[in-house]
This record gives structure tokens, sequence and C-alpha cells, in this order.
């Protein structure tokens, strides 16, 4: 069985994360992630357990002293300590808001599938609003989703949610994704592309350039309209059919990027 994961942070681990750690080095995981891994995991000495930064730090490490002082204090040894390297592609989702928690099944599916980063999209058919203060609750409910996905994944990387965008400003992002490589599908059931014939993202050979996204457009439950659809099509998008039936919106995003991280080679 895999070794479960953890979030380390120069908050909650003693001596601070840093270029330093490395095998043999010996830490203390503190707060609320010590504190499941000695409630919940119930860890014991000697048990595997890999602490991540999130942004592609892995350290595996032997679990020394659970809770010795406190019930929020696991220490560990530093085994191996993994720079995982960046895929060549970025997966990303842009998922319209959705109501009954349907857009954070989405957020939940696409972390475990591999995703980079996720916008979320007030599409004008969006019955869910996220204004005032519930732009910003909204964007931390589904960081915190994608944080906990990508622990029970297993991954190293935790996704980035981005803050809300119009049509407007999806569209401007759509069009600078496209200029440096990227290429960006939207899944409409009317489409006649299918998305096995999407081209692949061209990496750009300028030093230190960005790596091209790959990213998938889903609408909410009423639909994309024709004007969203006209707007990100003269961005440089590209319209979709995702296959022979209609899917929920918390599905559509993480079976299309499922394929298409395939295709990419990103689970070989």
């Amino acid at each position: 069985m895999s070794a479960p994961v953890f979030i380390l942070t120069p908050q909650t681990t003693t001596p601070a994360v840093g270029q330093a750690i490395a095998s043999g080095a010996e830490l203390v995981l503190t707060g609320p992630e010590a504190r499941h891994a000695l409630t919940v995991r119930r860890l014991r000495a000697g048990e595997r357990v890999d602490l991540v930064d999130g942004a592609g730090l892995r350290l595996r490490c032997l679990v020394t002293s659970p809770g010795a002082s406190a019930k929020d204090r696991l220490g560990v040894r530093v085994v191996e300590r993994v720079e995982e390297p960046a895929p060549p592609v970025a997966l990303t989702l842009i998922q319209a808001l959705a109501k009954g928690g349907r857009d954070e099944q989405a957020v939940e599916t696409a972390t475990e599938v591999g995703v980079e980063a996720i916008l979320p999209w007030q599409a004008s058919r969006c019955v869910s609003l996220w204004q005032g203060p519930k732009r910003d609750k909204g964007r931390q409910r589904w960081q915190n989703t994608a944080r906990e996905a990508a622990k029970q994944a297993r991954r190293a990387v935790i996704p980035t949610v981005e803050a809300p965008h119009s049509t407007a400003e999806l569209a401007a992002r759509v069009r600078r994704c496209v200029a440096d490589g990227g290429v960006v599908a939207v899944l409409h059931e009317e489409a006649t592309v299918p998305l096995a014939s999407l081209p692949a993202p061209a990496p750009r050979d300028e030093p230190g350039a960005p790596r091209p996204v790959l990213a998938v457009v889903v609408g909410p439950e009423g639909g994309i309209t024709d004007e969203e659809i006209a707007a990100l099509e003269q961005a440089g998008a590209v319209t979709v059919r995702l296959g022979p039936h209609i899917m929920r919106t918390a599905s559509a995003g993480p079976v299309a990027l499922a394929v298409l991280a395939q295709r990419q080679g990103l689970w070989g």
C-alpha cells in the first residue's frame, strides 16, 4: 500500500522546509496534519509517510516518534528527497460554477486525474453566483477540495484554484494560452469535432518559455450560450464533442482530462 501523504509548510514543519533538507534529516510535523496522522491514521514508529510541499517536492520518510511529546507532533526521518519533474503540458480545468456541489466534485476528480490549475467560470447560465464575500469563500472551498484530493491521490502537487473569471476574462485568458502554444477545448454536446482529433499543444523553443497549457472548458447545467461559444472560439478555443453520451458538469471535465492525459503520455 502506498504511503499516506501530508502537507508540509514552513509553519507546520520543524526545522523549516528548505533546500537543506536531505536524506537522514530529522523533522517534526506539527498542527492539524500531525493530529490527523496520529488520531485518524494512527501512524506508528517505523511506518512510511510522505511529506509534500504541494509544488513537486516529496520527502519519503519513516516515523520515528509518533506523538511522543504532544498529540500534534509527529517526528520523522527523511529517507529520500524527490523533486518530481513537471509534466510537459499543464492540464487545466475551466469549470463553470454549479449548484449542489457538482462543481466541487469536478474539482476533486480532476485533481485525482492530474490537473495543475483550476479556473472557476461565472458563465451567464450559472445558477450559483459568487458575489461579494462569496468570491473568496467559494475559491477557498475549491482550494480546500483540491488540497484534500491531492493528498488522497498521493500527489506532490496541489492544483492552484484561481480567482473566478467572467466570460470576457476567460476569453482573454484563452487568447494568451493559445499564443503560448496551448490548446483549449470547449466541451459542447452539439459540436461536430471529436475530442480525439484535438491537436496537441506546441511547446515554444525559447529558453524559459512557459509550459503549454492543455485546458478543458466545462459549462454550467444550463449549457453554454452561443455568444459564449463565439467569444471563446474567436479567442482560439476549439469546440469539441466529448463522446456519444451527455455527461453532467461534474464528470465531463475530469473524463475529458483523463482522455487527454492518456494521449499526452502523462499516465505512462
